[in-house]
């Protein structure tokens, strides 16, 4: 228990060190429940191989913190994390954004288990999650239902993203793509299919490799 209590202590303070950096306002108890959120990863891991990261330290750096450079960028009351895995970025940030209501969609079954088990224990109230490939989901939905932004942080290349949930996002609403490298080929693509496009360089407190925010807005015909 004190291995495990001091391994705990490590990964608060590498947090609250992380957020610091990043000028971000978490209380204790937002705080406290990411990293419960981490504990239930950690287990569920050792079974099903949800991520590849494995060391306790190395998911505070690579899933919280890169999960909360896209912060300053959300707004709106209703958006769509799609491919999100095992609920990176969409859990974090529903933490976060109590009064934003997020939608977390996977075509992966063990994965949307896991974050309807990861909810659940940890009480988020304003998190749904969909079992199913992104094309099929929502089609015929009245406006009302459409999303203010779609976030993806490993779904896909940029324009297939676009393509596959346009359906899915307001007239008003725009996608954030969250990229490593700056995407050169991928935004080549994207005039056609993108009325503005706007990247920004993000760092990750602790891990030294390139980061990168991408936004669009949807075309105007």
């Amino acid at each position: 228990m004190a291995i495990k209590d001091a391994l705990r202590a490590q990964q608060a303070a590498l947090l609250k060190q992380g957020i610091a950096e990043l000028e971000l306002s978490i209380n204790d108890g937002q705080q406290h429940k990411m990293l419960d959120y981490l504990g239930l990863l950690e287990k569920w891991n050792k079974a099903y191989n949800l991520t590849a990261v494995r060391d306790p330290l190395q998911m505070v750096t690579r899933h919280l913190l890169d999960s909360l450079t896209v912060v300053t960028y959300i707004k709106g009351t209703r958006i769509l994390d799609v491919g999100a895995g095992a609920g990176l970025p969409g859990i974090p940030l529903a933490i976060l954004f109590p009064e934003i209501q997020f939608v977390l969609l996977d075509s992966s079954s063990k994965k949307t288990r896991f974050m309807t088990q990861a909810i659940g224990a940890l009480a988020i109230g304003n998190v749904e999650v969909h079992n199913g490939r992104v094309e099929a989901y929502l089609i015929g939905a009245g406006p009302e239902r459409l999303f203010d932004q779609i976030t993806s942080r490993a779904f896909a290349e940029i324009s297939l993203m676009v393509t596959l949930t346009k359906h899915l996002l307001s007239a008003e609403g725009e996608w954030l793509a969250m990229k490593g490298q700056y995407p050169t080929v991928e935004l080549a693509v994207l005039e056609e299919l993108c009325e503005t496009c706007e990247v920004s360089a993000v760092t990750v407190p602790g891990d030294g490799a390139a980061r990168h925010i991408v936004q669009l807005t949807p075309k105007i015909d």
